[in-house]
């Protein structure tokens, strides 16, 4: 007993020694994931302030060959925006230097830099007048005015363009900010946050008097350059980049309270466009819901979905055709719009009240296209039946041609060989015994009375070879005329 005892002990110490090396193991494991996550995501470490700020300095001025790769840039935004080529775009951002008078007024501003802010504000408005200048001399070319796809979805801006513009920006300053810089992040943020097309597409609506598409257009980039900047100034805050330092100390207040209230203007006027966004994002997607509830329930909405929605007016407008629907029916879709959030929203509802003359119309167009299809079927048989017979005649032609015998090209030389011919007559003769049809070439011929009957018989040989030769027949009889 006392052994097992003892064994039982030992086994229990073992057990505990076991244990407590298992929550030892534990412990390292969280103490090291929580040393590990700071450090996954600072960005601290890894930064060099000075190179950064020269970095972002050296990038803002839009001049000599800067100010030309934005021209050039511009344009060859503007022609792949008029082909509807999304590749030519991107190519045209990835060699745009719009970005760095942006992140200068960003920076500027979390570093009370004014200098610095001036030097940005300037290039970045020579920045917006070049581009929309070149885009707008492109776009004032007749055959480039058409409003291609690529240039119609630059002109609505959502909620989902401030995401973009802010990440990007984030991921741009931060980019720069390492011991070494990444410069494809650079080159990706300038084709996601896309400040070029809405530019070109400002100046297209300039050059074609569609001053909506203007609006629209500066509209996004405005949102662009505000979330960009704002993203330097929030990274320039965090990372504690030094101050610009002024001599005069009454200088340094007032140009710190100056970029506290610009800092505090872009801030609330970005946040003021973000909740703008959000609001007719929301108010559209539970108004395309509401449309194709209605669809699904078999009403037969004619139209796109966002052509029948007015945020501005608080209006879902519905051209209805087919069943005449009821007071009952509208009140019941209302009730169905203040279901899904749609309060204070005017439904409006156009109806066909008699579409027979309609219906009438599509049954004649039907009947035309029918009578259409029937005259093309019956046209293509005549044609094939027309192009049937001219083979068959020009297969027939063909056997007359090689079964002619072109007797006025040998009769001349007939002529001169056989002088003592006096006439000469060619003929096609056919002959039956009633079994077969035979077809037999005929020759015949008269001679001067001079010659003897040796040499005519000798002559009439002569001349029956040569020409069976000569005009490539198999059979010939050669006869006297009488």
């Amino acid at each position: 007993m006392e052994e097992k005892k003892q064994d039982n002990l030992e086994e229990d110490k073992k057990f505990q020694e076991q244990k407590e090396e298992v929550q030892k193991e534990f412990k390292g494991f969280f103490q090291s994931l929580k040393e590990y996550i700071p450090q996954l995501l600072n960005i601290k470490r890894d930064t060099d302030k000075e190179a950064t700020a020269r970095t972002i300095r050296e990038g803002i001025s839009i001049k000599g060959q800067t100010a030309w790769i934005l021209v050039f840039s511009i344009l060859i935004a503007s022609i792949g925006l008029n082909v509807s080529s999304t590749a030519v775009v991107i190519g045209a951002m990835l060699i745009s230097p719009l970005m760095g008078p942006i992140l200068g007024i960003g920076f500027s501003i979390g570093v009370n830099d004014v200098d610095t802010l001036k030097a940005s504000v300037i290039n970045f408005g020579a920045m917006v007048f070049l581009s929309i200048l070149t885009s707008f001399i492109f776009f004032s070319i007749p055959i480039f005015k058409e409003a291609t796809p690529e240039i119609l979805a630059r002109t609505k801006p959502d909620v989902r363009d401030v995401l973009i513009a802010m990440a990007g920006g984030l991921a741009l300053i931060i980019a720069i900010s390492r011991n070494k810089p990444q410069f494809n992040t650079v080159a990706g943020v300038a084709i996601a946050t896309a400040l070029m097309p809405p530019l070109c597409t400002a100046g297209f609506g300039l050059a074609t008097g569609q001053f909506n598409y203007f609006g629209g257009a500066m509209f996004l980039f405005t949102i662009n350059c505000i979330y960009i900047a704002l993203a330097a100034f929030a990274i320039t805050k965090y990372l504690k980049f030094p101050m610009r330092k002024y001599i005069n100390q009454a200088k340094r207040k007032r140009i710190s309270r100056i970029a506290s209230l610009i800092a505090f203007v872009i801030l609330a006027f970005s946040i003021y466009l973000f909740y703008q966004l959000y609001l007719i994002n929301n108010y559209t997607i539970r108004a395309e819901k509401f449309i194709e509830d209605l669809k699904e329930e078999g009403v037969n909405i004619i139209g796109d979905n966002s052509e029948s929605i007015n945020f501005q007016e608080k209006e879902i407008k519905l051209y209805v055709f087919g069943n005449d629907y009821s007071v009952r029916d509208k009140e019941r879709w209302e009730e169905h719009m203040e279901d899904l959030g749609l309060r204070n929203t005017k439904l409006t509802i156009l109806k066909s009240q008699d579409d027979s003359g309609i219906r009438e119309d599509i049954d004649q167009i039907k009947e035309l296209y029918i009578n259409s299809h029937q005259m093309l079927s019956s046209r293509d048989e005549t044609i094939k039946e027309k192009d049937l017979r001219i083979s068959e005649l020009e297969k027939d032609l063909r056997r007359y041609y090689a079964n002619e015998v072109q007797f006025n090209r040998v009769i001349e030389e007939i002529r001169i060989n056989y002088s003592d011919l006096q006439e000469i007559r060619f003929a096609r003769e056919f002959a039956s015994n009633f079994e077969k049809i035979d077809t037999l070439n005929i020759v015949s011929v008269k001679w001067k009375n001079k010659v003897n009957n040796r040499k005519r018989k000798q002559q009439e040989k002569q001349l029956q070879e040569w020409l069976k030769a000569r005009l490539n027949l198999k059979q010939l009889e050669v006869r006297q005329l009488k």
